[in-house]
């Protein structure tokens, strides 16, 4: 039996401890003043987001454009939208930038890892930051939280999002993570498991970070839900727990998925993780997991006899996107 109850490592204790901090912390005059001859480009990648972001790209360019030049570029990737997200955007203020023409040239790939490519291959900003585009309520604290210990602090590379997270319709503190439910069922069970040293992290799947342009351009991106997973196992290998950071962002409020989709998100999280055991010899080269997930779907025109279900099945494969430095010669600067 053990005598005391079991507490987190000293590691993540002082890095928590360290290095998080609140989005109140980081005042515009005192970022300004840090700035100096930095150059902040803020990248959206978006599929069919036309009602959220317009309203994101009017307030950055507000209060973080026109009010204070803190953000130097603004920029929409469109990924594939079939709605009205790029020209919203655009009448918004973003400069926005088709993903297809992005990378056109190199294989096609999907997901969100690939518009985040595109975003960073399409900026050039020294310093970049990614907001989600489905944000609802979205305030600037969102994009000065992120670039505060970047600004502030030069041995700091990436900088993680955290926030509380209800579920539409509920409110009070014992419903925060409930909208984060593949983070607690799927990845921190996992980061914990391989890679304690990021057990410190409040929100891994966070969709706002910020980094230095010259660590991103280092890291390969992956195709599906997997990327912030990955970016944070490849963050840790490529510059150590200490060059990371995190920030309390508040309150997200945003779209929430059905838990069908969560099923697609969790395995594609499964394959990132895979993918990555295998790079750091944990899991047995050269095996992969099967790839198509079945999933039960009742109340469809399809459903097979005796079982009242159609059964629905996804490839939940992922792809890489090899880092921007390796493909740089390959994709024209703007």
């Amino acid at each position: 039996m053990r005598d005391t109850e079991p507490t987190v490592s000293p590691v993540v204790d002082a890095w928590t401890k360290s290095r998080t901090s609140s989005a109140q912390d980081w005042h515009t005059e005192r970022l300004m003043e840090a700035k100096g001859e930095n150059r902040v480009s803020v990248v959206l990648p978006a599929y069919n987001e036309e009602a959220t972001t317009g309203p994101i790209v009017s307030t950055i360019r507000e209060h973080l454009m026109e009010q204070v030049p803190l953000v130097d570029e603004l920029v929409v990737v469109d990924s594939r939208s079939t709605d009205r997200t790029a020209e919203v955007a655009r009448a918004a203020g973003a400069e926005v930038v088709s993903q297809d023409e992005v990378t056109q040239g190199l294989p096609r790939l999907t997901g969100k890892g690939d518009a985040l490519w595109a975003g960073l291959a399409a900026t050039d900003g020294n310093l970049v930051a990614f907001v989600d585009a489905d944000l609802r309520e979205f305030r600037p604290h969102f994009v000065r939280g992120l670039l505060g210990p970047l600004l502030t602090h030069p041995s700091i590379d990436f900088v993680k999002g955290f926030y509380h997270r209800p579920l539409e319709g509920q409110s009070g503190p014992e419903e925060d993570n409930e909208g984060g439910r593949v983070t607690e069922l799927m990845v921190r069970p996992l980061l914990n498991m391989f890679w304690p040293e990021l057990a410190g992290f409040v929100q891994p799947l966070a969709g706002e970070y910020a980094g230095r342009r010259q660590v991103l351009e280092q890291l390969p991106f992956i195709t599906g839900y997997g990327v912030e997973t990955a970016m944070l196992v490849d963050l840790l290998e490529l510059v150590g727990l200490d060059a990371l950071s995190q920030v309390d962002l508040g309150i997200r409020k945003h779209r929430h998925q059905d838990t069908e989709a969560l099923g697609r998100m969790s395995a594609q999280i499964m394959h990132t993780v895979w993918a990555r055991l295998q790079q750091q010899g944990w899991a047995v080269p050269g095996t992969s997991p099967a790839t198509l997930l079945a999933q039960f779907r009742r109340g469809d025109s399809e459903e097979l006899p005796n079982l009242d279900r159609e059964i629905v099945v996804n490839d939940v494969s992922v792809q890489e996107r090899a880092p921007l430095q390796e493909l740089r010669h390959l994709v024209p600067r703007r």
